[in-house]
């Protein structure tokens, strides 16, 4: 077999492989779990049995439930309406009976002694989870318990007074669990076995979680709702990304050529490949979730920049195509494995601390960045030396880099300081002006500071297209032309539930007049409740945490593989520089703040940081290389800037441009959140060029001042 028609075959594999997947994908497409705002799904109210519980009891409720529900779907929301009810919605669901039944009915949970004496309650339970041990080649089920700080002290205390009894797991007057106490147990963990099998363990864990609840509840009614977003959204969205990915490809072939080519069907590849796993694994997609695949396919395109300008470079020295295509992969290799593993890494920690809606986005995120990785690193490399053994030996359909002209970013560096601390401070004025105006720093909408939910029961069933233009408008008016409203309809009935800010006696009583007038019902099928956000305090300060690990983890990570604390300083600032310019354009432009604003600012993070490791990768380079001996510190930092300068336009190009598809054909919920996404690139691609190179500089020859100076004192001593 020679060597020509065995690059042929190879060619044809990839083809059929690309073409196989694709096709798998998309017939497949209606399995994909989709999000609440995409698809709908059930919500289900419950109401407390004491009619006056107090705020902490309904705030530890909500975020317990939401811990709860989100064993269902990662999307799941939970949220207060009124001061005693608290309503669950899960999207995805249809059977509404289903879902009550194996959610069960939150109750109380009670430890009790022989006696019938109360030892701990729900309360002092923070959560349980069922296991598996193996001792002696033995397997045994375990249900694994740990509580708070009271409840450890309090069951330190139970199970000294009762060693060689039995304390009884009491749920709703039910005993559930009664196992033998061996010994006083301290440090607030605790483990329950044998079980007879892991059904039943995950069963009675999954009832002290729900019964661990500072409430009682009953549930109040379930329904099944349509989506938020509905079908207009998902074929926009669709419209969009073939849009976008289409654009990419063309300028792909426009600028790199073969290479563009080999990437183009790679990419095509890596869309089938996507949509197989998020089928596989099946990863619930929401609007969050569809930013992660966005980023996954910047990067993807990035590894291709990446590994194509190594190859211009290297047959702009003279060397033959064959060997440019090998130097180009093995010189591109250590900058695409850093700045994916560092956005592995943060995915990873997302998923893992995170809840909602970043759970969402880590899922699809990282299984972007592993696809992406396979695809740039085995297929593209596949694909051209294909062409190569086919007799694509021809230079200039590969592109020839000439002599990079070098740009003084060190002497201008101090004016790009001064520009982005302009904007930033700007943007504190402007979060400053936001509080004194409307009590808010951000322009935060439900599901962060909650608002009214208005049921209607209309006298026909209407459309999501009626609902939009004859009902929607009708609430606007009655906000004073806010915008935020929120329509779902309630499956098999003529209910409309709309979601908008809390509105006053004022507005309401305006509102039914113009409802009633518009559409012929008496008020009594009008019901406004005010609700609380979806976004309790605990999932923020979830998120926050999150964030922050995520970033020191990243961070951690530089600093080991760079061998260079600078490095690593230098990046987190960059990556702070990016979020502080995003909410900046946030407060300026008073854009919505939700749940999505969290996905938001994680994409701008994944992306900044994936950018600021190319350029500092080139710095490495050119320090072992011995540039800063031969030419100093400043020139080795602007070649290296310099020369990923192409890298890191191309790849905002691309980037930008599929973002841009999403805000041009989105809905106007897809716009307000790619809109700060195209700011996220811009900013990403300014602080990787113009900061965290010059800082990383700044840094450097401050730490040789101070060892100067530190030199000089002890001379003179």
């Amino acid at each position: 077999m020679n060597k020509k028609f065995k690059a042929t075959l190879q060619l044809l594999g990839v083809l059929i492989l690309t073409a196989a997947f694709c096709v798998l994908g998309y017939m497949n497409a209606n399995n994909i779990k989709l999000g609440l705002d995409l698809n709908g799904g059930v919500s289900i109210t419950y109401q407390t049995v004491d009619e006056n519980p107090t705020a902490e009891q309904m705030s530890d409720t909500v975020y317990k439930l939401q811990m709860k529900a989100q064993s269902y779907s990662d999307e799941a929301q939970v949220y207060k309406e009124g001061d005693n009810r608290i309503n669950i919605d899960i999207p995805g669901a249809t059977d509404a009976n289903a879902i009550l039944e194996e959610l069960g009915e939150p109750g109380t949970l009670e430890f009790a002694d022989e006696n019938g004496n109360v030892l701990l309650t729900g309360d002092d339970v923070k959560t349980a989870s069922a296991g598996m041990t193996n001792q002696n080649n033995n397997k045994e089920y375990v249900i694994e318990l740990v509580f708070n700080e009271a409840g450890a002290k309090k069951f330190e205390e139970a199970t000294k007074n009762n060693v060689g009894k039995r304390i009884y797991i009491i749920y709703n007057n039910e005993v559930i669990s009664s196992p033998n106490v061996k010994e006083a147990i301290s440090g607030g963990q605790a483990s329950i076995s044998p079980i007879e099998s892991y059904d039943e363990a995950n069963k009675i864990a999954s009832t002290i979680r729900i019964g661990a609840l500072p409430v009682k509840l009953t549930e109040l009614r379930s329904n099944v709702i349509g989506a938020t977003l509905g079908v207009e959204a998902i074929a926009s969205s669709l419209k969009a990304a073939v849009i976008g990915i289409a654009l990419v490809i063309l300028f792909m072939l426009l600028i790199y050529r073969l290479p563009g080519l080999a990437s183009s069907i790679a990419l095509v590849l890596y869309v089938g490949l996507e949509m197989v796993l998020l089928q596989a694994f099946e990863v619930t997609l929401t609007l969050p979730g569809i930013a992660g695949v966005i980023l996954s396919i910047g990067m993807a395109v990035d590894a291709n920049v990446i590994i194509f300008t190594r190859i211009k470079e290297e047959l702009g020295q003279g060397n033959s195509v064959e060997k440019a295509i090998k130097a180009g992969f093995e010189k591109a290799l250590s900058a695409i494995l850093d700045g994916n593993i560092t956005t592995l890494i943060a995915a990873a920690v997302l998923y893992l601390r995170g809840s909602g809606t970043v759970k969402s986005f880590a899922s699809t995120l990282a299984i972007g960045i592993v696809v992406s990785l396979i695809t740039a690193l085995f297929v593209t490399r596949a694909l051209l030396n294909a062409f190569l053994a086919m007799g694509a030996e021809n230079p200039a359909l590969y592109g020839i880099k000439k002599d990079t002209k070098i740009i003084d970013f060190i002497k201008f560096r101090k004016i790009a300081y001064l520009v982005s601390a302009v904007v930033i401070v700007a943007g504190f004025a402007m979060l400053g002006m936001n509080k004194k105006n409307t009590g808010y720093i951000f322009n935060y909408d439900l599901d962060f500071k909650g608002g009214s939910s208005t049921t209607i029961t209309f006298d026909k069933d209407l459309s999501m297209e009626e609902v939009d233009q004859q009902v929607i408008p009708l609430f606007r008016e009655a906000t004073g032309g806010d915008a935020s409203a929120q329509a779902a309809k309630v499956a098999g009935t003529n209910e409309v539930i709309i979601k908008t800010r809390t509105m006053s006696t004022e507005e309401r009583a305006k509102l039914y007049n113009s409802i009633q007038e518009k559409f012929s019902i008496s008020e009594d099928k009008i019901v406004t409740e005010n609700i609380s956000g979806a976004v309790s305090k605990e999932m923020k300060t979830d998120a926050v945490w999150a964030l922050a690990i995520a970033i020191f983890c990243m961070l951690i990570y530089i600093w080991v593989r760079f061998r260079d604390i600078k490095f690593a300083s230098s990046s987190v600032l960059a990556l702070a520089h990016d979020v502080l310019v995003t909410v900046t354009f946030y407060a300026a432009f008073r854009w919505a703040v939700g749940s999505n604003f969290i996905a938001c600012i994680l994409t701008i993070v994944g992306y900044s940081i994936n950018a600021t490791i190319v350029v500092f990768d080139r710095i490495r380079e050119n320090i072992q290389k011995g540039e800063v001996k031969k030419k100093g510190l400043e020139f080795a930092v602007n070649e290296a800037i310099s020369n990923t300068l192409t890298r890191s336009i191309n790849t905002s190009i691309t980037t930008f441009i599929t973002v841009f598809c999403l805000f041009l054909f989105g809905v106007s919920s897809i716009r307000d959140f790619s809109m700060p996404l195209m700011v996220g690139i811009v900013s990403g691609a300014w602080s990787s060029v113009c900061i965290a190179g010059p800082l990383w500089y700044d840094f450097v020859s401050l730490s040789k001042k101070n060892k100067e100076k530190a030199q000089a004192e002890k001379s003179k001593k």
